[in-house]
């Protein structure tokens, strides 16, 4: 026996950690460059105003987010191979922090310290925010990061339809198919079309594509084969229409997040041998190289022609480095995660959500007249921000996500129907299971891991459960 009785314990995470928790790394850092994007408006401009003219660090930001999350999401999906089970933890993971930051923007409103931002509240506004579709729907987000989450969601049907379909293990193809629509449609296709051009009014077009998306996917979530595929696509194809004929953003952008969520998951699947690293290399490639020709040769439609050059440059960069900075995050994976990263990745969703609040708030403080002058008041200023910001996280995602999360996952093991005890068969027997993204058992260690104690054990436990 080694070790002996004077052998110190291990007291390092195990491996599965370590490989999971840079994910939580990645969104700290993710959520940081979002966040310092807006504050940065009101806290040393003269050094953000620099950093902008080389890159966009808040699209570089939602850019690394939804690498992650198509890295890992479609593994929550295919896990369990249970469609109800998955919509159940996105719908307690997403919606119930969600309502909560609505009804404090509304509350702050209210309150006279933020503004609508030219948004009505009205129905429409309602409708459109309904299934976090604020961005295809109406164009006018009640929280200005909002947007992101469109997309999320259309992500997710189409996930699903895939998956009912069969059809989720071609990535890569996918990955290129709205690469290639980034570059090829995305200064074709109209902005707002639906929205501005259709006979239609916003209210009723809120409620049509409330109706096809939400329907569809209670037909998907509660029946079986042929009902539950048409359910699917018809919810993933009005979020497809939307994105084509209805965004609100630049439709290369739109077709770019797919591309690159698509490419993340590619990625998941090459790790674990189920794509062959040569041709996921390629697919990489294919992918970046379209989506960046795509922004540089749309985006002189968008800007004045003297701006142009410049728009080009900074769409190039940041792009670029998303990229490597999800392949970097890949290589070092096995790398011991600082437990700060970690748990900010942990309450990334919460700073991404409440941030905009606090800038309401932050700006309906009156600072002397100097304060633009005063380059150690705005940086105090700033500090103070991050720590009330990260409290906030902190408080809300002990107070309102984790509780919900539990909540979900309660109840996803109450509807799973009870299967017999059967003893194991002989080795290599049995029914051979469809591929899907494998996710690490969880190990004992992690099921008792202490959040105070490194930070990374939690990390990982709440990635592999909640994706």
């Amino acid at each position: 026996m080694s070790g002996g009785i004077d052998a110190k314990p291990d007291r390092r995470p195990p491996v599965a950690a370590v490989r999971l928790a840079w994910l939580d790394a990645l969104r700290g850092i993710a959520a940081l460059c979002v966040v310092y994007d807006h504050l940065g408006v009101r806290v040393l401009p003269v050094v953000r105003s620099q950093i902008t003219q080389v890159f966009d660090p808040g699209l570089y930001g939602v850019l690394v987010f939804f690498l992650i999350s198509g890295y890992i999401v479609p593994a929550s999906l295919e896990r369990k191979g249970d469609v109800r089970a998955f919509w159940i933890n996105r719908a307690f993971r997403l919606f119930p922090l969600f309502a909560t930051v609505i009804c404090g923007a509304l509350l702050l409103h209210m309150l006279g310290l933020s503004s609508l931002r030219g948004m009505k509240l009205d129905t429409a506004a309602a409708l459109s925010h309904l299934f976090m579709l604020s961005d295809l729907l109406g164009g006018k987000n009640l929280i200005m990061v909002l947007w992101t989450l469109s997309y999320e969601m259309v992500f997710y049907l189409l996930l699903t339809a895939l998956f009912t379909s069969g059809w989720h293990r071609f990535s890569g193809r996918l990955a290129m198919t709205f690469a290639a629509g980034a570059l090829l449609l995305g200064g074709i296709l109209p902005i707002g079309w639906l929205t501005y051009h259709s006979t239609i009014g916003p209210s009723q077009l809120a409620e049509i594509a409330d109706i096809l998306i939400v329907g569809g996917l209670a037909v998907a979530v509660t029946s079986h084969g042929l009902p539950r595929r048409l359910g699917a696509w018809l919810a993933a194809a009005t979020g497809l229409i939307l994105v084509g004929f209805n965004s609100h953003r630049f439709v290369y952008e739109g077709l770019t997040i797919l591309a690159l969520m698509f490419t993340g998951t590619m990625l998941y699947r090459a790790q674990h041998g189920q794509v062959r690293r040569r041709t996921a290399m390629a697919v990489v490639g294919g992918v970046f190289a379209a989506v960046v020709a795509a922004g540089a040769w749309h985006v002189t439609q968008f800007v004045a022609l003297g701006a142009a050059p410049a728009q080009q440059r900074i769409w190039v960069i940041t792009v670029l480095m998303a990229g490597l900075t999800f392949a970097g995050g890949l290589m070092l994976q096995r790398l011991r995660v600082p437990s700060f990263l970690a748990w900010l990745g942990l309450v990334s969703y919460s700073v991404y959500l409440i941030f905009p609040l606090l800038l309401d708030v932050y700006d309906s403080i009156p600072f002397p007249q100097r304060f633009q002058q005063l380059n150690w008041l705005q940086a105090g200023a700033g500090v103070v921000f991050m720590a009330a910001l990260l409290g906030c996280a902190a408080l809300t995602h002990r107070l309102v996500e984790a509780p919900m999360q539990r909540l979900g996952r309660r109840l996803v093991t109450r509807l799973e129907p009870r299967k017999p005890n059967h003893a194991p068969g002989p080795a290599g027997g049995g029914a051979k299971q469809p591929s899907a993204l494998p996710v690490p058992s969880l190990p004992s260690a992690l099921r008792s891991a202490n959040p105070a104690g490194g930070g990374i054990g939690a990390s990982w436990r709440w990635r592999a459960e909640e994706a």
